[in-house]
């Protein structure tokens, strides 16, 4: 789950005392931006912790139910494993010692010295923060070699693949036609331990149901009219790597019961084969479509969603985050005048405001089609821009809504007239805060989630346009 680093660091006091807690989330208020929540032994704090990721988590050893030792284990099979801290009474090292062999990163003593608790969670804190920046940079290295970006939304995606791709999870992309799941897919696939095994894609849209059985778990020979050999299928061919399901909400009802079995049992059962065999497959899941809602409709089978969606990775739409626009232009424009042999591109001005003016609802995969259109047309390297999209888009075939058209007294939708080239891209931009903040049901971090930006920038565009009050 990701989360705006602007709000602070979440820290979670786990303690059977509540006098303990109180005075730890006190003294904690004196760090900067830390936010605190208690619960009063380990199963609670798993609970929340399954709620919302914390940064860290200070504990006491000693409780019932579960005590902190144990807790300190549990947490190590976390997806986002938080910074542990754990309380120790005056003479109780060794079980210190222990829980920092179990994971935990320092521990301080009770009656606890208020200066030697700060700068044990200090020293964590900053542990979190350079882990972070690590898993960022990491992240938005290997997501750079697929992928052009330069905004926010980006970044947070490449630190949570960063922290996907080593962990032998299912993953599920989602996100609109265009934005670049597959790309996504191949960066997990970098970054994962099986990097060096096959990799195969399927698109689970492009065959009929009885040929997609037989590409996926494959056929014995005369299993069929037309079999005249036997075929292994993708998943054994994949054996030990990893396969991707691109358009997975579009596979037929029976097959999605033999993937099911696939995830929870790890064997297959060939088509015309009697007995199973075994697979190790890695799979990774994309499609543009709302399996949540397919599975309530009794389109997609609900179990097989939970078993493909442990970890989800959304794509956000090109229109939330214009910031890449103009770096993909500049990328896109040097490949087409490489490969028509342009030369130097003349680019007029009003270029960019064009592109930024635009909603783009085939995202990237529009954008690219557009440029490439742009430079092989072009005169002499000299750039038309009205060849490029202008007027109202189309509703976007996305599983998110289509691009706010916006509409305010005395402007119609069709261009809204009279406003020169600034106002109408401030407008479009004001519209997709209101859309925002409209789906988040007026919940700021959300809408600013939504939009790829953070709070700090939203609370800045909504005095810009007025809308604080909104």
């Amino acid at each position: 789950m990701a989360r705006n680093v602007e709000e602070g660091p979440r820290v979670l006091v786990v303690d059977d005392d509540a006098g303990v807690r109180y005075t730890l989330r006190e003294t904690l208020k004196s760090l900067p931006g830390v936010r605190v929540e208690e619960a009063p032994d380990g199963e609670v704090a798993l609970e929340r912790l399954a709620a919302h990721p914390f940064e860290l988590v200070i504990t006491d050893l000693r409780m019932p139910r579960m005590d902190g030792l144990e807790l300190v284990r549990r947490l190590q099979g976390l997806p986002h494993t938080p910074r542990v801290i754990v309380i120790t009474a005056h003479g109780s090292e060794r079980f210190a010692v222990e829980a920092m062999k179990a994971g935990a990163y320092d521990y301080f003593r009770k009656p606890f010295d208020v200066d030697e608790l700060l700068a044990v969670v200090s020293r964590a804190l900053e542990a979190v923060r350079l882990r972070s920046d690590n898993e960022r940079l990491a992240g938005e290295l290997n997501l750079s070699r697929s992928l052009v970006f330069a905004s926010e939304a980006m970044s947070r995606l490449a630190q949570l693949v960063q922290r996907a791709g080593p962990r032998d999870v299912t993953v599920l992309i989602t996100g609109e036609s265009g934005t670049g799941k597959e790309r996504v897919a191949e960066a997990l696939v970098r970054a994962s331990p099986r990097a060096q095994k096959p990799y195969l894609r399927f698109n689970c849209a492009t065959l009929t149901p009885e040929l997609a059985e037989a590409e996926l778990f494959g056929h014995v020979r005369g299993a069929f009219t037309g079999a005249h050999r036997e075929r292994p299928g993708l998943f054994r061919e994949a054996d030990g790597g990893t396969l991707l399901l691109d358009e997975v909400g579009e596979l037929a009802l029976p097959l999605q019961a033999k993937l099911l079995r696939v995830l929870q049992e790890g064997e297959l059962r060939p088509v015309g084969e009697d007995r199973p065999v075994r697979v190790d497959v890695r799979i990774i899941a994309a499609t543009h479509r709302d399996l949540r809602k397919l599975a309530a409709e009794g389109r997609f089978r609900e179990d097989l969603f939970y078993r493909l969606n442990v970890v989800h990775l959304r794509v956000p739409a090109l229109r939330e985050r214009p910031e890449d626009i103009p770096v993909l232009a500049r990328m896109f424009l040097d490949r087409f005048s490489d490969r028509f042999h342009t030369g130097p591109l003349k680019v007029p001005a009003g270029f960019l405001e064009r592109l930024l003016a635009w909603p783009w609802p085939g995202n990237v995969r529009e954008l690219e089609n557009a440029l490439e259109s742009l430079v092989a047309l072009s005169n002499e390297g000299e750039l038309d821009l009205t060849l490029l999209p202008a007027g109202e888009a189309p509703a976007s075939t996305g599983t998110r809504e289509a691009a706010p058209r916006v509409e305010e007294p005395g402007r119609g939708a069709e261009g809204l007239p009279g406003l020169g080239l600034k106002e109408r891209v401030e407008a479009y931009e004001r519209g997709l805060i209101l859309d925002a903040l409209r789906l988040s049901e007026g919940n700021r971090s959300e809408a600013a989630r939504r939009l790829g930006i953070g709070r700090a920038t939203l609370h800045d565009k909504l005095r810009k346009y007025g809308m604080d009050a909104e």
